[in-house]
């Protein structure tokens, strides 16, 4: 590629790249469209070479140069992927993995490799991934603080610090600067799935690892399922060391669909942040809801506590969707305290700010007023005087 090129590259916006990267020598190619390389394995008859670059990926973890190797160490489609959200996230490198849990994991095992198993986090997380460091499942060992103690919570063997913002699912945001200066040397990984590269970009506040549950936002749809970590090449290297012996891989056609997802990513979380942010309101102002959690960044992802029995609110929707995940083009609705933190244990997860009357509302592209229409219905007969909501956030 020639330096006109690069130099064009770099003043592309967010919005352009979502388009284009990835998909940049697709004319070169005589294509529009990214082509789908199905192969499990590829052709070598000079087997010398191939055992040479077989070692030099053993010794780097560097993606091989010249074709493709076996499908368990790298696939050009999914390396479409890979290099477009490395650009939105503005890292060197992307590794793609079969889930969110299978990119946190690898991560995990390479610091875990080296001795640094201690992780310092700060709650909530994700159900799951605080159910993996809790139970020291890789053999990591984890202490739980609150942003201003991270420094203090440091050790000789910590190897990662992990937080998540905003937050699953109380959507508590963190003030990234602060914790990266924390951090020091250590290697801070931030879980950016609900704010995804349009509203936030970690690796720019001092992040080395940014993590996705690609199944959400990239995605888009509800079809694909699929991690993502953005980083520096040489932790890029380790990871796909990790996905190589373990075979987290993810599956080409997910990559195809996951490089779609990005090319419309700007124009739907714009849009669902739009109907999220008029239902915050509306729902701030209903007397049937206790408390409104809305992120100042904004988002698509809506919190609200209610007065009355959340599951009857869950029972009630017609219009959108009683289901686990997010990010989608429609509307989906869950009680974390039932589903996505039950794993988590019930003190543990209160003193995170996950009530037992807390539903997460995740917001498509529906429109707004038949969205309320169902919520409207859902949380039953209004009642008593009317009284705002208290908000978290902004609301």
């Amino acid at each position: 590629m020639d330096l006109g090129m690069d130099m064009r590259r770099t003043t592309r916006a967010l919005a352009t790249e979502a388009v284009h990267a990835g998909r940049d020598d697709l004319a070169g190619l005589g294509l529009h469209a990214p082509p789908i390389d199905l192969s499990t394995t590829y052709p070598s008859y000079d087997s010398r070479a191939e055992a040479a670059r077989i070692d030099a990926f053993a010794t780097t973890g560097a993606e091989p140069e010249g074709p493709p190797v076996y499908g368990r160490l790298g696939n050009p489609t999914v390396a479409r992927f890979e290099t477009a959200l490395a650009h939105l996230e503005g890292t060197e490198s992307a590794v793609a993995f079969a889930s969110g849990m299978a990119a946190l994991s690898a991560v995990l095992l390479v610091r875990g490799s080296t001795g640094l198993r201690h992780v310092v986090a700060v709650r909530p997380l994700y159900g799951c991934s605080d159910h993996l460091l809790t139970a020291g499942l890789l053999g990591s060992e984890v202490t739980w603080t609150d942003p201003a103690g991270v420094a203090d919570a440091l050790r000789p063997d910590t190897g990662l610090v992990l937080v998540e913002t905003p937050a699953n699912p109380t959507l508590a945001e963190i003030d990234l600067r602060a914790v990266a200066h924390a951090c020091g040397s250590v290697p801070l990984l931030v879980d950016n799935t609900f704010a995804t590269p349009v509203l936030q970009r970690p690796a720019a506040h001092g992040a080395r690892l940014v993590l996705h549950s690609a199944t959400k936002y990239l995605g888009g749809h509800g079809d694909v399922l699929a991690g993502v970590v953005a980083c520096d090449e040489e932790f890029a290297g380790r990871l796909r060391q990790v996905r190589f012996a373990t075979g987290g891989v993810l599956h080409p056609l997910a990559g195809y669909l996951l490089l779609r997802g990005l090319s419309t990513l700007p124009v739907r979380v714009r849009a669902a942040s739009a109907n999220a942010a008029e239902l915050a309101g509306r729902l701030t102002a209903d007397p049937r809801v206790a408390r409104v959690h809305y992120p100042r960044i904004g988002g698509a992802m809506v919190s609200f506590e209610v007065h009355g029995d959340p599951h009857e609110v869950i029972a009630g929707v017609r219009l959108i969707t009683p289901a686990v995940s997010l990010g989608s083009v429609d509307s989906l609705i869950q009680h974390p305290a039932s589903i996505s933190h039950r794993i988590v244990d019930a003190d543990d997860r209160r003193d995170a700010g996950v009530s037992d009357r807390l539903l997460r509302l995740s917001v498509g592209l529906e429109d707004v007023e038949d969205l309320w229409a169902d919520l409207d219905v859902a949380l039953g007969e209004r009642a008593g005087t009317p009284a705002p909501a208290e908000a978290s956030a902004r609301g």
